[in-house]
């Protein structure tokens, strides 16, 4: 096993158990909850979350693994290792902290870091660079903003095609095309901005372009980037000084669960649009906006939550409702049968759980049709801890359980001013006839309920 592994800390075998779950990893006696299933004759798999099982489990079942598989297990201890040291360092130097470094950890403590960067390194292909020195990295503030542009090959992986890294001053460091060497099912130039014809002679690989990084990111550089893994995932590339800059920004009205688009953060914090609507990326353009964002950042700080313009929000995420404080033991696909339209459901639920609920979103076909079932969902309207609106629904399932959760839009604009909340729900003219109305069937209402059926009538159940 190695006693790296072995001495690492629970918290980190609970995240290491929970990365082989995420990417469907097996040991000699199959994935997690096989392994439960196989030696725990009390419980099984019936209590699969990592957190609570104690450390020896954890070990037992890391073990089962290759030797190559335990090699980049002891990496991502040796990673977690590397955050506590700058933790400490930046705890007991905070004055020698560059402020580039701040937004560094600022990037690691977003909730969604762990899932998003720890990448499938072991995989053929990967490179690997380690971030040199705690000491000498914490005081340099050098800084590299990259942006990729990618296509879709046959295989159903998509392929680095041209890159582009420009430095703190906006100087061109790197920009070039990529052979992906690889049959491509779909170019998107209408995205990509690139053809076909724009790769012919092109001789460029990835593996050129990961040695031009290592070369360039040499003596601790920091990398920055819009929603960064992406970038770095089709690169192959694993690299851990990083500034995102769809974590640095607090949004004032956009759900935990999404980020900005780097178009619609340009607008709210530096004023100008990256390209306009239906324009292709420029990978050049991208990469100076993430610069610009880092630097306002440095400049202004931006500490409180940032509103969003809703219609500048992506797109995919307008066409989605999000499900949460959804029970684990409600399968996701039962969500389906109270909405309207057509809807499909992301399964892929996970990394999402949290205790005893999970979170899931709800896809449409168009916006319009997520806009009609939200409206047309039967459900009392209340607030989540944001100030934003959504509606709290029952489930009635075919064995007779009632279920209850949430479900909102995940773009819906900023919090609702009172004359918003009119125009959502518009109150009686208050006059004279329709008090003696309400009064009257008030009375005979209390004249046909009972005080326990009120308690229970708090929210519709949809059948």
């Amino acid at each position: 096993m190695g006693e790296r592994l072995a001495g690492a800390e629970k918290e980190v075998l609970v995240e290491i158990v929970r990365f082989t779950q995420k990417n469907g990893l097996k040991g000699a006696e199959g994935g997690w909850k096989d392994f439960l299933a196989r030696n725990d004759k009390k419980f099984g798999a019936s209590v699969s979350d990592p957190k609570k099982r104690t450390k020896d489990v954890l070990l037992a079942f890391l073990v089962t693994f290759s030797k190559d598989f335990q090699k980049y297990f002891r990496k991502l201890v040796r990673r977690h290792a590397e955050r506590r040291a700058i933790e400490q360092y930046m705890n007991e130097f905070s004055g020698r902290i560059s402020p580039e470094q701040k937004l560094v950890q600022l990037t690691t403590e977003h909730l969604d870091y762990r899932k998003n960067y720890y990448f499938p390194s072991y995989q053929e292909g990967w490179k690997v660079m380690r971030i040199g020195k705690v000491s000498s990295s914490m005081n340099s503030g050098a800084m590299l903003a990259i942006d990729c542009e990618m296509v879709l090959c046959h295989d159903g992986t998509e392929a680095v095609v041209r890159v582009c890294v420009v430095d703190n001053k906006l100087e061109v460091k790197l920009d070039t095309l990529v052979n992906p060497l690889k049959a491509v099912a779909d170019y998107r130039t209408h995205i990509t901005g690139v053809s076909k014809k724009d790769l012919e002679g092109v001789t460029c690989s990835l593996v050129d372009i990961q040695k031009s990084l290592k070369k360039i990111l040499a003596k601790g550089k920091i990398l920055v980037g819009h929603s960064l893994y992406r970038d770095l995932y089709a690169l192959k590339f694993d690299y851990s000084r990083v500034i995102d800059t769809a974590y640095i920004f607090k949004y004032a009205n956009l759900p935990t669960t999404s980020t900005a688009s780097l178009n619609s953060l340009c607008k709210s914090v530096c004023g100008y649009s990256v390209r306009e609507d239906g324009e292709p990326h420029n990978c050049l353009k991208d990469a100076e906006a993430a610069m610009n964002l880092v630097t306002a950042k440095l400049k202004h700080g931006f500490n409180d939550p940032i509103e969003i313009a809703e219609n500048s929000v992506p797109e995919p995420d307008q066409m989605k409702l999000l499900a949460h404080r959804i029970p684990v033991y409600l399968p996701c696909q039962e969500l389906l049968k109270i909405f309207s339209g057509n809807p499909s459901i992301d399964e892929k639920i996970d990394s999402r759980i949290r205790g005893e609920f999970y979170s899931t979103c709800i896809s449409f076909n168009d916006i319009d049709e997520a806009d009609k079932a939200f409206d047309e969902l039967d459900g009392q309207e209340t607030k989540d801890s944001s100030g934003r609106l959504q509606k709290s629904v029952l489930l009635k399932r075919d064995n007779g359980d009632v279920a209850g959760f949430f479900v909102r839009k995940m773009v819906y604009g900023s919090r609702l001013s009172n004359s918003e909340v009119l125009k959502k729900r518009p109150q009686p003219t208050e006059n004279t006839e329709q008090k003696k109305e309400d009064a009257n069937g008030d009375n005979r209402k209390r004249q046909r309920t009972s005080k326990k059926h009120a308690k229970k009538a708090k929210a519709p159940v949809v059948e």
